[in-house]
């Protein structure tokens, strides 16, 4: 889902980059410092699930857990994805520098919806509940970032307009993946470690 150099337009990459900007600039003033670490390992899983990439003209299609870490982290998904995109533009090429703060605010805005919108649900006492609330999470955080994939891509140009569909059609199954990855890794979290998700037991 990382859009490449080259593509997005001037205004496009100045929106993306004032949004990123100030989206991590929240994101760090709501990070504890005892919560560094697992900013660090979240932003590290992020970085290994999404190098397995099948492109897909100017962008790609893999594996995200958005979801989840927004799940976990809230707003400071922000810079915990943008450093996992920061290594990977450096590293391997995949997206770029001067398109990082688009697929940023692609990637993290809707982590952070999903920690609205899921996270009181994860605290639930019925199994049943956090289960497909957690499977939704995921799923919800790769449909939000394919949408914003193909807005990016629409705002550039008319021409892009197929594009952007296929953006959204091809990342469906990526969708259910994710939602039922999420849901193992909810499920695993409140055996282990239930305070993380803000359960009390």
């Amino acid at each position: 889902m990382h859009i490449a150099e080259g593509v997005l337009s001037a205004p496009v990459l100045a929106i993306g980059g004032a949004l990123a900007a100030g989206g991590v600039g929240i994101g760090l003033r709501k990070t504890e410092y005892e919560k560094i670490p697992e900013v660090a390992v979240l932003s590290s899983a992020f970085f290994v699930a999404s190098l397995i990439h099948v492109p897909l003209g100017p962008t790609s299609v893999h594996l995200i857990l958005n979801g989840l870490i927004g799940l976990l982290l809230g707003w400071s998904a922000m810079p915990a994805i943008l450093v996992g995109l920061a290594l990977q533009a450096i590293l391997f090429q995949f997206g770029g520098i001067t398109t990082l703060g688009v697929n940023t605010v692609n990637m993290a805005l809707p982590a952070v919806l999903c920690f609205y919108l899921f996270r009181s649900f994860i605290t639930s006492d019925k199994r049943a509940v956090v289960l497909v609330a957690a499977f939704f999470c995921g799923a919800v955080g790769v449909f939000v970032a394919g949408l914003l994939v193909a807005c990016s891509l629409f705002f550039t140009g008319e021409s892009f307009l197929q594009m952007a569909r296929m953006v959204v059609l091809a990342h469906l199954p990526i969708m259910a993946i994710e939602g039922i990855l999420t849901s193992f890794c909810v499920a695993f979290l409140r055996k282990v470690r239930p305070e993380i998700l803000g359960v009390n037991k």
